[in-house]
């Protein structure tokens, strides 16, 4: 029997179509974010392993994540993996809080781990926690806060160009970076940060039971090892991750018990163009891609992204 032509370009012709259709739904997808992670059965014993890590900008995934989680009757516990040399103060201070009431509150212990950074801000976040477990050669500490401006008078005069405001007092542009600082206004950044390390160093008396002196003797932001931090008194024990695990289990009052990890969602390219929380290179790449080339440079050489705030940050530490 003879084929008919039409039928066989119908037959090719809807073969392309359905394979067209499912490579776009698949780039879709992709583009809007991947596929969502597979639903997993929660165990009945179940410890809770969240990170922080990198520079703490606004902490919203990671609050988000706890607050969603400490919800579960099945968590038992958390145990907090911290790499970071700290970052804004408000985030840090927020997650501080937010550590406390899963353990006050909602009677879920809190162990916060540290394999290699626990800085700043990321310290102060730490004092939230039941439990401090370092490794023996972990940066800790670093008691302070810090702000950067910059005086690019200079430069303005160079490129023959005049920067004014109209404001309404005098304090209203202080740290402009068109003209120098003034001695009262340094005075007054001065006495904001000042009070925002009385903060720090009182957290850390709290959370870490200690006198306000004894901590005050190291709150100049200096960093020290895990295995100093233990002896004097800033960590309760020099330990590994798995280790922190053991010890929120005993904490929590159960023998057997599962970890828990969320399932990572593959980021797409709508992420990476809208950005991730507190994650440099996804930033960094948004900021390329939306054509803000000027800015990532301005960010580059000048920080402005961390500039002109109070900052619990490790010293000599600016994200690259």
């Amino acid at each position: 029997m003879k084929k008919n032509p039409w039928v066989m370009l119908f037959l090719l012709l809807f073969v392309f179509v359905s394979l067209f259709a499912f490579l776009l739904g698949t780039s879709v997808i992709s583009l809007f974010g991947g596929r969502e992670p597979s639903l997993r059965v929660m165990p009945r014993n179940s410890i809770m392993h969240l990170k922080l890590e990198g520079v703490i900008m606004d902490g919203e995934k990671f609050l988000k994540t706890l607050k969603k989680y400490r919800e579960e009757k099945s968590i038992k516990a958390f145990v907090i993996e911290v790499n970071s040399p700290g970052g804004v103060v408000g985030p840090s201070q927020e997650i501080y809080e937010e550590l406390n009431r899963t353990r006050t509150e909602f009677k879920k212990p809190v162990v916060a781990v540290s394999p290699g950074m626990i800085a700043s801000g990321a310290f102060y976040a730490a004092m939230g926690a039941d439990k401090l477990i370092v490794a023996p050669g972990a940066m800790v500490g670093s008691i302070g806060v810090i702000m950067e401006f910059a005086n690019l008078e200079k430069l303005y005069d160079w490129a023959k160009v005049t920067r004014f405001t109209i404001n309404t007092g005098k304090y209203k542009d202080s740290g402009a970076e068109y003209r120098a600082m003034r001695d009262d206004e340094r005075q007054l950044f001065q006495d904001m940060i000042n009070e925002v390390w009385e903060q720090f160093k009182e957290a850390v008396a709290k959370g870490r039971n200690m006198k306000y002196d004894d901590v005050q003797a190291y709150a100049d932001g200096r960093v020290m090892t895990g295995a100093s931090a233990v002896k004097i008194g800033f960590a309760d024990e020099v330990g590994t991750v798995d280790h922190a695990f053991k010890v929120a289990a005993d904490l929590a009052g159960i023998e057997k018990y599962e970890i828990f990890d969320i399932p990572k969602k593959r980021p797409g390219l709508f992420d990476l163009i809208s950005g991730s929380d507190d994650e440099d290179a996804f930033s960094q790449l948004a900021g390329k891609m939306k054509g803000q080339v000027g800015d990532h440079l301005l960010n580059q050489v000048l920080r402005a992204d961390l500039m002109n705030q109070p900052l619990f940050l490790l010293p000599g530490y600016w994200p690259h």
